[in-house]
């Protein structure tokens, strides 16, 4: 038997202890067959095997995202961009620009505008963009996506207005008078969002394709949707065709767990490009939309501790879930940001019997007490973070929770030190979809702004080792395919990234400069920048 692919002359970080370094590759089909020296692995070659000679350039295992809204993220890159927009003046140019390009009557979405990069941190409000938007309803998320701003014509199709009451885990921020300003939190976006037009299969299918082309190129082979059931449909259109270039694990709603346990789906059911993993729920808000629960006030809104989201209304339905849900071998991820939320999602998780191969997830676990690190740790929880975040919140955060919760935001180093399982991700469309830059913030936490270039709670840094470790093996751990993924191993997938500088040779500061040149996704190239010279 000969290889059909075979990488030689590189630098490879196979992530596997037993063998960490290593200068070949040999593929056949989907799987590794040898990892070792260019010369050991000669015998692979043959006629039919495709060589690629990388002098010296490093790879390391294909990544894997392990917290994304792909769906949203295809359709993000093809809405209206609002990140970046520095000014209410640039903001309402970019809004009006989308309206001129947009039939009249179709809504505005997407955005990911960020209010901390406009003067004085200042929400946006619905007189700002009304003028520009007469006959086009907007419903435009906050980067995080627990924050939305409505014009004034979305807002009467939903109804809203200033004797509408705010549902319980949600919030509808008002100006002076008791109008709405067109910002809606958590629960409250809902009232807005049942009145947006389903996406069509068209529609679904360009944002599925267009979240396949940004995974292959940020060097992403495996994707964590936590939206999984949005794209489920095209997902199973694209696999069937062939096209499906990025293995795909879905969550499904932690909601809908009664009309799981009814199918009895597993976690773990379906093929290597496409499984269910469990079920995703959500016991608050956002750090930067403060619907973040915490056990203190904000320390710049002394009024205010946060929400608990929706889901954990009524009183004990997502403990019941959970467990439910658990005791049928099913996985849960369950969203926890402030320290209250996440105390809280322990004592559930707390309640449950010891089930072997479980894997209890955390996404997020930003913002802790010391004792739930190790509580975390007890549990065998897994904490499924977004380094990106840490770097983007550092700019602000500090004002937000003070000094003294500071140094417990983003506590990498802790989980590492205290044995918490670790998986990267992103939160796409939230934050670029990037591990290189994840990889860069666990590394250096130099926040965005540059004022932290030493790292903004520098104590918490990582190693690079366990940086790639996690947006890689750990991402597989976390789904439970550490056996067929997430290290250069014989018997594994051939999932691979080839970049274009050496991550252990440059300084950590230089780390976010690095690109992908290659993405190998089971044996088969997905993406090439450019060939091997």
């Amino acid at each position: 038997m000969r290889a059909d692919l075979v990488l030689t002359n590189a630098r490879i970080y196979t992530v596997d202890p037993a063998n960490p370094w290593a200068e070949a590759v040999a593929v056949v089909g989907e799987r590794i067959v040898g990892v070792g020296s260019t010369r050991e692995l000669e015998p692979w070659v043959g006629p039919g095997t495709r060589v690629l000679d990388l002098q010296g350039r490093l790879v390391l295992p294909g990544f894997t995202d392990s917290h994304v809204h792909f769906i949203e993220g295809g359709q993000t890159l093809l809405s209206v961009q609002l990140h970046g927009a520095q000014t209410p003046a640039e903001f309402t140019a970019r809004i009006a620009a989308k309206a001129r390009e947009l039939p009249e009557g179709e809504w505005i979405l997407g955005g990911n505008w960020d209010h901390q990069y406009f003067p004085h941190a200042e929400l946006p409000r619905r007189d700002w963009i009304d003028a520009a938007t007469p006959r086009h309803p907007v419903c435009v998320s906050r980067m995080d996506g627990h924050m939305v701003l409505c014009n004034s014509l979305a807002l009467r199709l939903a109804g809203l207005d200033r004797d509408t009451p705010a549902p319980d885990g949600g919030a509808i921020v008002r100006d002076a008078g008791g109008e709405p300003t067109g910002v809606l939190k958590d629960a409250a976006r809902d009232m807005v969002y049942r009145h947006i037009p389903e996406a069509t299969p068209g529609q679904l299918r360009a944002w599925a394709e267009t979240a396949l082309h940004e995974a292959a190129a940020q060097g992403v082979t495996t994707v964590h949707d936590v939206s999984g059931e949005r794209g489920f449909a095209v997902y199973q259109d694209l696999l069937l065709e062939g096209r499906l270039t990025t293995r795909i694990a879905l969550f499904f709603p932690i909601a809908e767990v009664d009309a799981v346990l009814k199918l009895d789906l597993k976690s773990g059911f379906g093929a290597d490009r496409l499984r269910f993993i469990g079920l995703k729920g959500f016991t608050d808000g956002s750090l930067g939309s403060g619907t973040a629960l915490f056990f203190e006030p904000y320390s710049d809104e002394p009024g205010n501790r946060g929400l608990f989201h929706q889901q954990m209304f009524p009183e004990g339905v997502m403990e019941r879930r959970v467990q439910a849900a658990d005791a049928s071998g099913l996985n849960v991820a369950v969203h926890a940001i402030g320290d209250r939320a996440v105390a809280t999602l322990l004592d559930i998780f707390q309640t449950l019997a010891r089930r072997p191969g479980r894997r209890l997830r955390m996404e997020h676990a930003q913002h802790l007490r010391p004792a739930d690190v190790e509580r975390m740790a007890q549990l065998g929880v897994i904490a499924s973070v977004q380094p990106y975040h840490a770097i983007d919140d550092g700019r602000w955060a500090e004002g937000r929770i003070g000094q003294e919760r500071a140094p417990w935001a983003f506590p990498y180093r802790s989980f590492l030190d205290a044995g918490v399982p670790m998986a990267f991700g992103s939160d796409w469309p939230v934050a670029p979809m990037n591990p290189i830059m994840a990889i860069y913030a666990a590394v250096t936490r130099a926040s965005l702004d540059g004022r932290h270039p030493d790292g903004w709670v520098p104590t918490q840094r990582i190693p690079l080792e366990a940086a790639i470790h996690e947006a890689t093996m750990g991402g597989a751990y976390a789904e439970c395919a550490e056996l067929d993924k997430g290290s250069i191993t014989p018997g594994k997938l051939g999932d691979l990234v080839v970049l274009d500088r050496n991550l252990f040779e440059i300084p950590s500061a230089e780390i976010k400069d690095a690109s992908v040149l290659m993405t190998i996704c089971g044996g088969s190239i997905v993406f090439q920048k450019q060939p091997p010279d």
